[in-house]
């Protein structure tokens, strides 16, 4: 084990409230390949993680094949309302019964059975064996149960599957708790792809998913932001999970501001518009066409001089009213409970959801294979869409460029590889988070330690 870079001395972190003192976090969890290997048994096989969405398995016989580290898994519809999985290996001689082609994230498609490629062994959708050639060679030793696919626990919320191979997980609903409450009303079930992509990136995956879950970066990282206003966020700890969200501008109250922003310019009426036109065109995420089209009318609806507080209802108000002449009918929160939940929560260890009441941009990233350096980033955004009017979308390879994703989410990546790098020199010494900012880290590491048995954030000293 690799021990030589270690958080600095000082006391763990205990508790959620403690995690807004300064802390530092050593890079053991990032680069050393032990640690990376260990993950395998002490946290991915234990947590439960998001695999796909619903509408991915619609009909009985469709089926998708995930993998994490040296664990892949066959999640199938049986059924109209239920969903089996497995482990995805033959229990005679361990042959994967799905492949997963090279330069694919997955594997998916419709079968009847699955059937062996070594020695023909078949199995039907509920996981039982149905035909084994020259049975009879095995003089009755082999019993239904030894004979069958190892079953996997499966849950479905909001819209996506989940799996655990841990058999003694809370239920998926309390796992999630208070993401799953809090996130409920925005109904994000009903929302669909527009586009989804993944790449495999040069980073370790917690460097990935931490490039999301907090704003600290943005005054830097995204500096043609900065002429709308302060993106100053905050994020907070809530258990396994984290959420972030941004503070109103001044004179705004956070209710009516922490989710979606006016610009802050002399004009909000133009900036609004301009800041919506620059999202969509160099980010492609965060907010919709009609979003953006009712912004683009402010000018002409609205006199000069109209306070942003006035500019922010009149665009909400005139957008939800053209979506639901299209028929496309946002869910109604209240604005104190939109306050609340901010832009995003993390979901622990690995899945990041940036929701809004008609559209959200998710994130999820794990390793690629059992190399620390490297992971599997997705990106999807989705929304709501007349019923029957939802894209066809797949999954799409896309390396970590601005060219093959968008110029703003290329910021972002331009970052992971550099940390990466960074964290091994001989000269770093732990990553000291933002106590406000950066709480969210701080806490995917305090309940990574949890698992891991090492590692916990230390106060600074």
């Amino acid at each position: 084990m690799d021990t030589t870079k270690t958080a600095p001395a000082g006391t763990p972190v205990e508790s959620a409230d403690e995690l807004a003192e300064a802390v530092s976090i050593g890079v053991e969890a990032y680069t050393c390949p032990d640690y990376a290997r260990e993950e395998r048994d002490l946290l991915w096989r234990k947590v439960w993680l998001q695999v796909g969405r619903v509408e991915e398995i619609p009909e009985v016989g469709n089926f998708l094949a995930y993998e994490i580290h040296d664990d892949s898994i066959i999640v199938v519809r049986t059924g109209a309302e239920t969903l089996k999985a497995y482990h995805n290996v033959c229990p005679h001689r361990g042959r994967r019964l799905v492949d997963i082609p090279d330069g694919q994230k997955q594997a998916c498609g419709k079968r009847k059975m699955f059937v062996c490629g070594f020695h023909g062994w078949r199995f039907n959708l509920e996981g039982e064996n149905i035909h084994i050639l020259h049975q009879d060679d095995w003089c009755g030793a082999l019993t239904p149960e030894r004979t069958r696919l190892g079953e996997v626990r499966v849950d479905t919320w909001g819209g996506w599957v989940f799996i655990t191979m841990n058999p003694d997980a809370v239920p998926l609903r309390e796992y999630l708790e208070p993401a799953a409450s809090m996130l409920e009303p925005f109904q994000l079930q009903n929302m669909r792809y527009r586009w989804r992509k993944w790449g495999i990136f040069d980073c370790n995956w917690k460097v990935a998913m931490e490039a999301f879950n907090e704003t600290y970066h943005v005054q830097t990282t995204h500096p043609e932001f900065n002429k709308y206003g302060e993106f100053r966020g905050w994020a907070r700890a809530q258990g396994l999970h984290s959420n972030i969200g941004y503070e109103a501008p001044k004179g705004m109250d956070e209710n009516q501001a922490g989710k979606l922003r006016v610009g802050t310019q002399a004009d909000p009426r133009l900036s609004t518009a301009e800041m919506q036109v620059y999202t969509w065109e160099k980010a492609n995420t965060n907010t919709t066409q009609t979003m953006v089209d009712a912004a683009r009318r402010l000018k002409d609806e609205l006199p000069e001089g109209t306070p942003a507080t006035q500019v922010l209802t009149h665009w909400i108000t005139s957008a939800r009213r053209d979506d639901e002449a299209r028929g496309v009918v946002w869910p109604t929160v209240d604005p104190a409970h939109v306050g609340k939940s901010g832009t995003a929560w993390q979901i622990f260890p690995n899945f990041q959801i940036g929701h809004a009441v008609n559209n959200m941009l998710c994130y999820s990233a794990r390793p690629y294979g059992n190399d620390p350096d490297k992971c599997i980033f997705e990106a999807a955004v989705y929304q709501l869409y007349p019923s029957g009017e939802e894209p066809k979308t797949e999954w799409e390879y896309a390396p970590a460029t601005p060219e093959a994703w968008s110029y703003v989410l290329g910021q972002d990546f331009s970052n992971m590889a550099a940390v990466q790098k960074g964290m091994k020199s001989s000269g770093f010494r732990g990553t000291q988070c933002n106590p406000y900012m950066e709480r969210a880290t701080t806490n995917l590491h305090r309940n990574l330690a949890r698992y891991m048995g090492r590692g916990a954030p230390r106060r600074m000293r």
